[in-house]
């Protein structure tokens, strides 16, 4: 009984057919593959903005009534400061900044927080009442952002677009903290995101 081969013909047709489900496989492999890197772009960034919401919550919660020196150091600046157009959104002292090496320093720490080149930034200073010369500690906390808007809420229940809030002078706006925070931030990805934090009382 003689033995029969694939025609010339037919292998064609066959490496036609496995050319077309390759093409189509990959098309879908590569499919696949864009939304689960469009996927972990999307939790890499809402992971950045969980991570930047914690970390002004806990600054929040360690707030401390201690005024500043202005880096001329003729003046005293509130222990909480947040002023539209200003160059920093919010600027408090915190206690809490832990000092595992024995450093010769406070335990309060100065914190603003500012948007610049649409990126989130927190800095801190290693001493408090700081000169023109102390360098500053800068760290990006959210590298897509919009907008940051603050209202704080004053002891009678009141919301302030800035703080101190208009007709506290004196001591009382050097030294009063507001008693919570909101916090909205405008991303690209998520839109409008906000958050209330409670201060220390």
């Amino acid at each position: 009984m003689s033995e029969r081969g694939f025609t010339l013909l037919e292998v064609l047709v066959a490496m036609a057919i496995f050319a077309v489900i390759s093409v189509l496989a990959y098309g879908g492999l590569m499919v696949v593959l864009d939304q689960r890197a469009l996927a972990d772009e999307q939790a890499d960034a809402w992971r950045e903005l969980q991570f930047a919401v914690q970390l002004l919550g806990r600054d929040l919660q360690q707030l401390q009534p201690r005024p500043v020196r202005d880096e001329i150091g003729d003046r005293y600046v509130p222990a909480f400061q947040s002023r539209p157009g200003s160059a920093y959104a919010l600027e408090l002292t915190r206690g809490g900044w832990t000092n595992p090496a024995g450093l010769p320093r406070a335990t309060l720490q100065r914190v603003a927080y500012r948007v610049e080149d649409g990126a989130l930034q927190r800095i801190y200073w290693p001493v408090l009442d700081r000169t023109l010369n102390t360098e500053p500690v800068v760290t990006r906390l959210i590298e897509e952002l919009e907008g940051l808007e603050l209202r704080m809420l004053d002891g009678q229940g009141g919301w302030h677009t800035q703080w101190p809030p208009p007709g506290l002078a004196g001591d009382g706006a050097l030294y009063t903290l507001p008693r919570a925070v909101e916090v909205a931030v405008e991303s690209p990805r998520f839109g409008r995101v906000w958050r209330l934090l409670e201060t220390s009382p």
